[in-house]
Order: C-alpha cells, then sequence, then structure tokens
C-alpha cells in the first residue's frame, strides 16, 4: 500500500499537553493509531503499559518504542485478547506495575473482516477481541482507574470505534455477544466483501457497534455514580493502517480493490488524532466521541467531537450491550 502522508498531526501533536505524572494502558500497539498513540504519550512524559499479544512484531514494536523514548517510563504486559483468562492476567500485572492507578485506559486493538472463527472462549473472534475482552478490561482496572481520578481529579476509559458501526446496520444484535462463534453466517462471497457487505462485515459492524454502545452505557453509570472516570469513544476515519494488509491476507478484502480505495485514505498518524484526542485533550468530556471532519461519518480530517448517537445511546441497546456482555464474561461489572 502507498506510504501516505500526515497533513494535520504534526501541528495537533506541538500542542498537546504534557501527559507526565499520567499512567497510560494501551492495547494493540504493535502498528498503526495505537503505536502512534503509544509513541505521543511517551513523547508527553506518561508513564505507558502497552498490552499485546505476545509475537515478534509487538517485541520489535517495544523496542523501537524504548529506542526512540530511553528515559521513558515503558513497560510490555502480554495480553491475548482472544482469552479471558490472558486478559485477567494482563490485569493483574497491570496492578503491580501501577500501584499509583491507571488515567487513561486506551482500548485500542481491533480485527477487521476475519472469518468466522470462534476463540477458544466460544465468541465470534472479532466480536472478543474487539469488544468483549476491551468490556473485561475496563472492569479489571476499573480500582484503579478510580484511584487515580480520586488523585488527580478525572481518569479516563476511551474505546475505538470506526464508521462501520452504522454500516450495514444500526441495530445491536444481541446473538453477537453470544458463545456461538463460527457459526455467524460463513465468510461470504469475494464480491460481497469487496464491497464491504457479506457476512464478515456484519460481524465487523456488531463488534464496532458494540464499542460505541459501550461507552454510551459505561457514561451513563458513571455518571449516574457521579464518579469522575469519563467515556470516550474514537474513531480513526479511513486511516491506512496494518488492518487492511490482514483483512486482505484473511480474504475479507481483495487486494487490487484494497489497494485503490486507500489512496483516498489519511495516515495513520492523522487517524490516530482522534484516540489521542480522547486520551490526552483536557476539554474532551464523558460522553464524546471524537472523529475526524465535521461529520460522524466523514472519512479524513481533524478530529473534531461529536454527541454519542442515538442508535446505540438508548434505554435498549445500553442495557443489552451490559447484560449480555456481562453473561460473556461470566460476571458482573458493577460500576
Amino acid at each position: 500500500m502507498a506510504t501516505i502522508s500526515s497533513k494535520h498531526f504534526p501541528s495537533f501533536k506541538s500542542n498537546l499537553p504534557s501527559m507526565a505524572g499520567k499512567t497510560v494502558v494501551i492495547t494493540g500497539t504493535t502498528s498503526g493509531t495505537g503505536k502512534v498513540a503509544a509513541h505521543t504519550v511517551a513523547e508527553l512524559g506518561a508513564k505507558v503499559l502497552v498490552l499485546n499479544r505476545a509475537s515478534d512484531r509487538s517485541s520489535a514494536a517495544f523496542n523501537e518504542l524504548s529506542s526512540a523514548f530511553p528515559d521513558a517510563d515503558l513497560h510490555a504486559v502480554e495480553c491475548d485478547l482472544q482469552s479471558f483468562a490472558s486478559v485477567k492476567a494482563a490485569a493483574a500485572r497491570v496492578g503491580e506495575l501501577c500501584t499509583e492507578g491507571v488515567n487513561v485506559l486506551a482500548n485500542n486493538a481491533g480485527v477487521m473482516a476475519l472469518g468466522d472463527e470462534a476463540t477458544g472462549d466460544g465468541f465470534d473472534v472479532q466480536m472478543q477481541t474487539n469488544h468483549l475482552s476491551h468490556f473485561l478490561l475496563t472492569r479489571e482496572l476499573m480500582p484503579l482507574l478510580e484511584k487515580a481520578a480520586g488523585a488527580s481529579g478525572e481518569a479516563r476509559v476511551v474505546n475505538h470505534s470506526s464508521v462501520a458501526r452504522m454500516s450495514p446496520s444500526k441495530t445491536l444484535r444481541g446473538e453477537y455477544l453470544e458463545a456461538k462463534g463460527g457459526d455467524f453466517g460463513g465468510d461470504g462471497s469475494g464480491v460481497e466483501n469487496m464491497m464491504f457487505r457479506g457476512p464478515r462485515w456484519v460481524r465487523y459492524n456488531q463488534s464496532k457497534l458494540a464499542n460505541a454502545a459501550f461507552t454510551a452505557a459505561l457514561h451513563q453509570r458513571l455518571q449516574d455514580k457521579g464518579s469522575s472516570v469519563k467515556a470516550l469513544v474514537a474513531h480513526p476515519g479511513l486511516a491506512n493502517t496494518h488492518l487492511q494488509q490482514t483483512s486482505v491476507k484473511e480474504g475479507g478484502m481483495g487486494s487490487a480493490f484494497t489497494g485503490f480505495f486507500m489512496r483516498f485514505s489519511q495516515s495513520s498518524e492523522d487517524g490516530a488524532m482522534g484516540l489521542i484526542s480522547c486520551m490526552c485533550l483536557p476539554e474532551a468530556q464523558s460522553g464524546q466521541f471524537y472523529g475526524p471532519g465535521s461529520s460522524n461519518f466523514a472519512m479524513k480530517g481533524k478530529a473534531e467531537p461529536f454527541a454519542l448517537e442515538s442508535f446505540y445511546d438508548n434505554p435498549t441497546t445500553r442495557d443489552l450491550l451490559w447484560q449480555k456482555s456481562e453473561e460473556a464474561i461470566g460476571g458482573e461489572f458493577a460500576v
């Protein structure tokens, strides 16, 4: 894929506040927006914990981060989002490393348009990776977030959604949050996948819709409690990241069409501005959604805030998301 130059990120980064004294936990930092976010907050002075599945890629990415910022307080924690046991172990390790609390949890990691496969826990691989394991991680780290909020006045949970939350459906379907992985319609045809339709993309849509609905539900519960922990969500627009390469490799996107389509994308740095805005900007408020451009469907441009959308920010969807997610992780998430 062609290299895309960053249009807005350099000026955006130059205006970010210091993150010195803050502890930031980020999932999925081997490439793309997560890698950009990790490098950015490390440069801004934060203590940074990166959570990734063990691999040569994740080791190389952490070595690159450490080399770029040799004086930073950096930690790599193994976390396989396709395993609830691994997520719990990672959360326990974070607790050992962060007795001071966690100021920012960025639930960034994601996969896209993968095959109709079940994780070892029985759930759709996209739903567990993109949402359910982040729901569990957030539950496990909430005491540390509340501790940091009590000490500094606030803490943040940032979820990463997508324009795919809006297509092909705006209705969250409870069955996609159930342990029925491998039984959600198969892998679709080449034509369907090329047009971002078919069962692979429905599963991706449901996982990204779940990210947004989780934010809405968490925001509402935190507000009702009077908590100083904020819940925010971002989307990267059409950003040139490793997601597309993986989707092509797994058969979810055609290589020729993807190569043409991605000519209209923005860089991973520009795509990370929404995520980093939620993580860092003092003015970012709980219940806000940051994404490129002036509309909630914009594919590129400066990150701007907009309100959560009614098709998932409603009592029925919020309660469905919470109930099914609790059932999936096998326990209550009491905010």
